[in-house]
């Protein structure tokens, strides 16, 4: 989730509806100005006992967070208290119960989003062994309960934390206990836009089940391949889901500036604190008659906030977010990104993905979300019997979109072998988590506490 440092002091008040338009248009860029950003997030752990640290304890996450600055990054506090890291690799931040986050510069191809994560591991790995902490890479906690886990000293987490029993029984699931990947992409206009947002929705199961690897809650197997992905359907209706609008004809900013209007607050940031507006209207912000803040209007930077607090599967803000992966290991950090930037950075390979999913209706979409968090790769996709079947094809779009970018490293090659992992995956017809369940009824003889041995 996003950091906020500062309030702008000049940060313009919306007047008009144009305003709230604005962070998309500004997001447009041409062809050669198109990025990949990369975010993952991991679980942290003392090696001693496999317990999750607190914020203050000696070697714990603060103590993790400043130690890296021996490697040139930088703090950011929050009311005193140091709550992310940046630096030229983008910025390290907290997640709500000290799952610790990489959010990637924006960079030109793969081979640099690689080298990325991979120096981002070996800094964090290297601090671990003076902190005496791992690193654990599962779209879920597999042992721990809510109540054996901290909670960070950000402010908009603590307003959360009260909302979420509110609205959905697995809101503090999502928030203390799961780990994802994410990928961030670019667009040149709102039809690219719009094209780029129905393939990656539509095909967003087609990352959960490649992806799938929570299948234990509290040291025994949940029932699901992608607890993860289950848990967000009941977190908040409000503000998840597959977005069925984005398909209908005239979809575009506007459409998306609705949907978030009617997506209720979280919070308004001032002076260095977050005020609690959970529940309340943007719409009622914008006349003024917001409960928290009565007699004010939003600033753009409001409107920027509340932006980063809806959760479907894919996200609009200056750029599109791919949400469906569960956290994992390294290969599958740089695996992510390969499969979205072949799909939809290349016009072809676009073009190939959206004739797979054009003809779905709006059940179909569903019924195919719903059903990837238990079946993962054997759920069933009209026209293609399983998703596995459906998987060799939209891997093989994406090859021939990455081989067309033609990005080479030093040596010659180019980003197809990104998706390897992935390639091994669907050949095997096994996704991570039925890998760790063989291995959980196998030879770890049900002992929970050998996942940590999986770690990066």
């Amino acid at each position: 989730m996003s950091t906020r440092q500062a309030t702008a002091k000049e940060d313009p008040v919306i007047t008009a509806r144009d305003q709230l338009v604005a962070p998309m248009i500004k997001g447009e860029k041409p062809r050669e100005r198109w990025r990949i950003g990369t975010e993952h997030e991991k679980l942290v752990y003392r090696r001693r006992d496999h317990g999750a640290p607190s914020y203050d304890e000696p070697g714990g996450i603060r103590d993790l967070l400043l130690a890296l600055r021996r490697f040139g990054w930088e703090p950011v506090e929050e009311g005193g208290k140091v709550i992310a890291m940046t630096g030229r690799d983008g910025a390290v931040s907290l997640e709500p119960a000290g799952q610790l986050e990489l959010s990637g510069a924006p960079l030109v191809n793969l081979h640099q989003t690689c080298a990325e994560s991979a120096r981002h591991l070996e800094q964090v790995k290297a601090i671990g062994e003076c902190t005496g902490t791992g690193f654990l890479g599962l779209g879920m906690w597999p042992d721990k309960r809510r109540d054996e886990l901290p909670v960070m000293p950000k402010g908009r987490y603590a307003i959360m934390l009260r909302h979420m029993p509110r609205v959905g029984s697995l809101g503090l699931d999502m928030m203390l206990r799961t780990c994802t990947i994410q990928t961030n992409l670019d667009y040149a206009s709102e039809a690219d836009m719009v094209q780029k947002f129905r393939v990656s929705l539509a095909l967003q199961p087609l990352a959960t089940a490649l992806f799938a690897n929570s299948p234990f809650t509290e040291g025994r197997p949940n029932g699901y391949l992608s607890y993860r992905s289950h848990i967000w359907s009941d977190t908040d209706p409000a503000r998840t889901g597959m977005l069925p609008f984005v398909f209908e004809d005239g979809f575009g900013y506007a459409r998306y500036v609705e949907y978030m209007l009617d997506v209720p607050m979280y919070f308004v940031f001032r002076e260095g604190r977050y005020i609690d507006a959970a529940g309340q209207s943007f719409r009622d912000f914008l006349d003024g008659r917001l409960p928290a803040l009565p007699g004010e209007r939003p600033t753009e930077g409001d409107w920027i906030d509340h932006l980063s607090t809806a959760f479907p599967e894919v996200r609009l803000k200056s750029f599109l977010e791919m949400r469906g992966a569960d956290g994992g290991p390294t290969s599958r950090i740089c695996a992510l990104p390969a499969l979205w930037v072949g799909l939809l950075y290349d016009q072809g390979a676009l073009d190939a993905a959206w004739e797979l999913v054009k003809h779905w209706t709006l059940e179909e979409r569903e019924a195919l979300r719903n059903a990837v968090p238990e079946q993962a790769l054997a759920a069933p996709v009209p026209g293609f019997g399983s998703l596995r079947e459906l998987a060799r094809e939209a891997l093989a779009i994406a090859r021939a979109g990455l081989r067309a970018r033609a990005q080479q490293n030093a040596i010659g090659d180019d980003e197809t072998g990104f998706l390897a992992p992935l390639d091994e995956i669907v050949a095997s017809g096994k996704v991570p988590a039925q890998r760790l369940l063989d291995k959980f009824h196998g030879e770890w003889g049900g002992d929970i506490s050998r996942v940590y041995e999986e770690s990066f």
